[in-house]
């Protein structure tokens, strides 16, 4: 039987998920600590200490713990973020797609094998430092709703929680500021109080993903044709891979017009291209839709979409196509729609869904 005040934090040597080990265990729950190991610390580049796969991260974490006094483990869930996370990242850059590492590692690693370390440790939660927000409405459902701090809100990269996620899952910093969160952690004497944030992909430390994936993955990439929207051919491209929807600089045509990326063409290997309102539209197809608020969309609703996480919300529309897929038509177009990339649906502050954008 699940101890329900028991708690396991994943610790990633930051600020954020030590602060919250020390709220959690300030208010009584019986903390955990555990850090995870998704990434071997020899593949990740030694000058870069603040990666959540470097050594010192995990030493981080530690020091939290000790000061804490609480128990820390390190778990090892390499091979599945290999076979899951990464291959992801790879198929779908084949693809001519942008994926979104973060929101599979929260489906597949950090709100699924993790919660599951969790209940064998007999927790009945885990939590995170995320900046979002969990609450139960009157039918007992759970909801996922914006941070109360929204330039650091986290919902975007997790809305594949599902309810039995949800109800197992807890967000210590939810009304939290940054800027409070350091100095609370300050207060608690935390050393990683002022660590830097970490911003890039937690497995290219260096934020250089094209290099990533040509040391890695050189098969997907191959040279190919520059089109226009005519079919014309202007010139030629390094491989898709490096480049992304709505790009202008480094195409490498020459001429005095500016060019934009429009559209990527992985039957023909062609970089499409046209003029900046080119790159704006107004529908998208979203496909592996998981929805949180609601069971189901039986009928047209109206939503704010989000196409990216630093993107504002829109107003926009979603009809039914299927189970696991909606069309979306906004009220006014959007730059740079890139499949591959996650469309998370609110209504207000409340996160009614969200799911891969198909095309």
């Amino acid at each position: 039987m699940l101890n329900q005040n028991r708690v396991v934090v994943a610790m990633s040597g930051g600020v954020d998920s030590s602060l919250a080990a020390a709220i959690l265990k300030e208010k009584g729950y019986e903390v955990i600590g555990i850090t995870m190991k998704i990434w071997p610390s020899e593949e990740t580049p030694v000058d870069n200490e603040n990666s959540c796969c470097s050594l010192s991260a995990v030493e981080d974490a530690r020091s939290v713990a000790y000061k804490l006094d609480i128990p820390f483990y390190v778990v090892n869930f390499e091979d599945l973020f290999k076979r899951t996370v990464i291959k992801n990242f790879k198929e779908e850059y084949s693809q001519a797609r942008t994926p979104n590492p973060c929101v599979v590692c929260n489906k597949v690693i950090k709100f699924s094998a993790f919660l599951n370390k969790a209940k064998e440790l007999g927790a009945y939660y885990m939590a995170t430092g995320h900046y979002a927000k969990i609450i139960q409405n009157d039918t007992g459902r759970y909801l996922l709703k914006r941070a109360a701090d929204l330039d650091k809100d986290q919902t975007y990269m997790l809305y594949n929680l599902t309810q039995e996620q949800l109800e197992h899952t807890m967000f210590p910093l939810s009304d939290h500021t940054k800027s409070k969160t350091r100095d609370l952690a300050k207060d608690y004497n935390l050393r990683v109080h002022d660590k830097p944030e970490s911003q890039e992909i937690c497995f290219i430390p260096d934020d250089n993903y094209r290099r990533f994936l040509k040391e890695n993955y050189p098969e997907i990439i191959e040279s190919g044709p520059i089109l226009d929207l005519e079919g014309n051919k202007l010139g030629k491209h390094r491989g898709l891979p490096f480049y992304t929807i709505g790009q202008r600089r480094g195409l490498g045509l020459e001429s005095n017009k500016k060019w934009y990326v429009v559209d990527m063409d992985s039957d023909r290997n062609a970089l499409i291209v046209g003029d900046n309102e080119d790159v704006f539209k107004e529908e998208l197809i979203v496909e592996k839709i998981n929805w949180i608020s609601i069971e189901k969309l039986t009928e047209s609703k109206k939503v704010q979409a989000k196409i990216r996480y630093n993107s504002p919300s829109a107003e926009a529309t979603l009809y039914p196509v299927d189970k696991n897929t909606v069309k979306v038509v906004f009220e006014e177009p959007q730059r740079a729609i890139t499949p591959g990339q996650s469309a998370v649906f609110y209504n207000e502050d409340i996160v009614v869904g969200g799911g891969v954008i198909k095309e």
